[in-house]
């Protein structure tokens, strides 16, 4: 029988630990007990938000007035198909002990990904992607309960409508699925992904092994506070608050003459498009590591990320976010976005 809890609260279970409670709570820990909690909520009225590891998570202050349904479904399988290996993750798998469990049996494919927190569910979502490897590159399924039909459905990668940090679950159809499992083809033996530059310089050899490759992207994120880790002052935070924009080409030109002459990292994009560093352009419009604005700031290591400190607040966060937008606004002309959600009344708008 599902027992919700009622006001409960929510800021332990998000990175930033701010926020108000939930007016209900539920844990699945089965898909039986996911579809009921739905239909519990449904037969309410209420609303429905599902929480994963609430690492990428901003909670209004005044919490989330409806039913909050934190993923607990676990478990991890494997299938040999031909040229490869497919690995199916339950939705509430933590996502960096996955990505270990692949590398430590010699399947290649998600080692960039190493070090990121959340959980597998999270994965399609966002289209998690890192040093060059994006979950979109490698997930073959997605089971999830579609809200609409009440049905369990399996969904192809051509249905996810991936991009950039983005998926058919983020924008075109939010809160319509809800993830339960996700597939991927991994290559047994395969080499490590050695794409992108800083990287392969870390590394430090031409063949590096798939341990070797993970060993080396947790030790770069770690030097930008970019894992978890309860002793690291920068440790309350989504990570990159804002995603890196890709603009076109006139926008481009113009950036670059408001930039002076600035060497400006990009990455043309097989669109035509060019997709510029969110960092680059926060610390050229004027703002260093660790600049802070009461309890709420930039991390000491890394101008992308929003930490917050004690007394920090959901509507600190919100404005000091504000602040940073519209510094690279008027600097450069060119609005960033957000890359965690927002859930209750809070917004960057």
């Amino acid at each position: 029988m599902l027992s919700p809890i009622e006001h409960a609260p929510l800021a332990p279970h998000c990175t930033l630990r701010i926020g108000g409670p939930a007016r209900y709570l539920v844990e699945a820990t089965d898909e039986a007990t996911v579809a009921d909690a739905v239909q519990w909520a449904a037969s309410r009225k209420l609303s429905v938000h599902v929480l994963g590891g609430g690492s990428n998570l901003v909670i209004a202050d005044e919490g989330v007035d409806g039913l909050v349904l934190k993923i607990g479904l676990r478990g991890v399988t494997a299938r040999d198909v031909p040229g490869a290996v497919e690995v199916t993750a339950a939705a509430g798998e933590p996502w960096d002990d996955f990505v270990r469990h692949t590398v430590e049996r010699g399947w290649a494919g998600l080692e960039c990904l190493s070090g990121i927190p959340g959980l597998v569910g999270a994965t399609p979502i966002q289209n998690v992607g890192a040093y060059g490897q994006e979950v979109s590159d490698t997930l073959t399924a997605v089971r999830a309960l579609d809200r609409e039909s009440g049905r369990v459905v399996t969904l192809a990668p051509a249905d996810c409508g991936f991009g950039y940090r983005d998926s058919l679950f983020k924008s075109r159809a939010p809160g319509r699925y809800i993830v339960l499992a996700v597939t991927y083809r991994l290559s047994p033996g395969g080499a490590p992904y050695l794409g992108y530059a800083d990287i392969a310089r870390e590394v430090g050899t031409a063949s590096p092994s798939l341990p070797a490759v993970r060993e080396t992207v947790i030790r770069v994120r770690r030097s930008k506070s970019m894992v978890l880790d309860a002793g690291d002052p920068n440790a309350r935070s989504c990570g990159s608050f804002f995603l890196n924009p890709i603009v076109d080409g006139a926008a481009l030109a113009d950036i670059e003459a408001r930039a002076a002459g600035l060497a400006m990292p990009r990455w043309p994009q097989p669109d035509g498009r060019v997709k510029l560093s969110a960092a680059w352009l926060i610390e050229r419009a004027g703002f260093s590591r660790g600049q802070a604005e009461g309890p709420v700031g930039l991390s000491t290591r890394h101008t992308l990320a929003i930490v917050c400190h004690d007394g920090a607040r959901a509507r600190d966060v919100a404005a000091f976010a504000r602040r940073v937008r519209a510094g690279v606004e008027q600097r450069f002309a060119v609005r960033l976005h957000p890359e965690p959600i927002f859930w209750g009344a809070l917004s960057l708008d």
